[in-house]
This record gives structure tokens, C-alpha cells and sequence, in this order.
């Protein structure tokens, strides 16, 4: 992994300076209504395959802006060119180019930078996590209720917000705080650097969360879905997620599984 650890570095370093350079200068469209795209997305991307096709033109990739390559090969980038757009169109200075590679569906590299702050995580499998080349661990808060979480919202809340407030209303009342930041890929980051001890969302795509699942267990921390299940391919990352610090997860899938449910009666 030596040459694909470099190159997820030289991806994440080109593709900030492309999202840094247009900060605050660019419009955005609508893919949905409350689903933008700036040309920052598409600038960003096209630098990261562009990188990537000349370092390994055998291998296939998944990225968010209509970027597919599936020729069968056993290695995958999984890509967000701007994770947190909302956020980047508004000029809030939390958004983050997120990079997984997965060998045989099993991640392998992990890379996430927040280009308006130089924060960059990276981590590799079974060789632990860094920020900025300094080893990161999740929290050691051991209960819930001395914990501060982070959550957000699907872009089809419109439709979903009885569910979605009751479970949120839930967790605001068994916890210190929750927060809702706008980046899944830097929520987990955050979550791995033991600046916050649990994060739930669903509704989010591989890349949204590959690489930062990947930080997040490399720094100590528990993923699964809200089944309590772990991951087992790239088409099951997203749909719904759990993470956590690992001492409070069994308590989170608790009040999920309690909302959910009640959603159902």
C-alpha cells in the first residue's frame, strides 16, 4: 500500500487546493431540494480520477458526481469530491474531499481533509489513525449521558420529519449535547479525534462515509449499521449508521431501535 498511500495523499492535497481556490467565488445548482453541486465538486473531482487514472488506470472507481468505472477490479476508490456542500455554497468553513480505497470490499485506506482548515485524516488499515501525522483515539466517556453527539439530517427529511425529530428529541434528552455539523465524512473524523463520542445518520451514500468509517475504527471506535450489524460491501455503507466511541454504542442502538420502532405503532 505504499504507492496508493501516497497517491490518496496527493489526491487529497490537489483536490483541497481546487476547493480552497474557488471558496466563496462560485454559485451552485440543485440536484434535489436540499441537494447542491457547485463546480467546486465537479473541479475537485476531476482532479482526484485524474490523479488516479495515471497511477492505477486497472482500477475501478465510485465517486458522487456521476463517476463510476466498474470493470471488476479488485480495487475501488470511493470518492465525495466536497462532503458538506451545503456548508461549502454558504461559505461555512466545514466541508471535507473524502477518499477510500477498498480492496476485495474491504477498505484499506481512508483519507479525509477539510480544505479551509489543513486538517487532514488518514488511516490504513490495522496501522492506526492520524491527524496531520499525529495518532488520534476516540474518547473514553463511558456513558451516554456524559455525551456530546453529533448528528444530521437526509435530504429526504421533508417527508420523514416525525420520525427523524423523535429520535433526535431522544438523544438530546439522554446526552449533554447534540450537534449537527454538516459534513458525515469530517463527523466521523471528528469522532475518531475524540472531539465528540457518538455520531447517527442515515440516508447517506459509500461516499459520504467510506473513508471516515476507516479513521474511525483505526482510532478505536464502533460502526454499524442500526441493526447493530458491521459492514460487509461498499453498497452497504450509508443507508443507515451508528458510530461511536464503542462505550456508548449498545445505549445508542438502544434509543434507535426504541424510536424506530415507536415509528412503527
Amino acid at each position: 500500500m505504499k504507492k496508493e498511500f501516497s497517491v490518496l495523499k496527493q489526491c487529497l492535497q490537489a483536490a483541497a487546493r481546487a476547493v480552497r481556490s474557488r471558496f466563496g467565488k462560485v454559485g451552485y445548482e440543485l440536484k434535489g431540494k436540499a441537494n447542491l453541486v457547485t463546480t467546486a465538486d465537479v473541479a475537485s473531482q476531476k482532479t482526484i480520477l485524474s490523479i488516479l487514472r495515471k497511477n492505477f488506470p486497472d482500477h475501478d472507481y465510485l465517486a458522487e458526481e456521476n463517476g463510476v468505472k466498474n470493470t471488476g477490479s479488485d480495487y475501488v476508490w470511493v470518492i465525495d469530491p466536497i462532503d458538506g456542500t451545503t456548508n461549502f455554497a454558504h461559505t461555512f468553513p466545514q466541508c471535507g474531499v473524502s477518499i477510500a480505497l477498498f480492496y476485495k470490499n474491504e477498505p484499506v485506506l481512508g483519507g479525509v481533509t477539510n480544505p479551509a482548515t489543513g486538517e487532514m485524516f488518514l488511516a490504513q488499515k490495522g496501522k492506526g489513525a492520524t491527524l496531520n501525522g499525529k495518532r488520534i483515539h476516540v474518547s473514553k466517556t463511558p456513558r451516554l449521558d456524559q455525551s456530546l453527539l453529533v448528528t444530521g439530517f437526509p435530504y429526504n427529511r421533508f417527508t420523514r420529519m416525525p420520525q427523524l425529530l423523535r429520535r433526535f428529541e431522544k438523544f438530546l434528552n439522554s446526552c449533554h449535547d447534540v450537534r449537527r455539523l454538516g459534513s458525515a465524512a469530517l463527523d466521523l473524523c471528528w469522532l475518531a479525534a475524540g472531539r465528540t463520542d457518538g455520531y447517527w445518520e442515515d440516508n447517506l451514500n459509500p461516499w459520504d462515509v467510506a473513508a471516515g468509517v476507516l479513521i474511525l475504527q483505526e482510532a478505536g471506535g464502533k460502526v454499524t449499521d442500526f441493526n447493530g450489524r458491521k459492514y460487509k460491501k461498499i453498497p452497504d455503507y450509508g443507508p443507515t449508521l451508528l458510530a461511536s466511541n464503542g462505550k456508548i454504542h449498545a445505549q445508542m442502538l438502544q434509543i434507535i431501535r426504541q424510536t424506530d420502532m415507536a415509528s412503527l405503532s
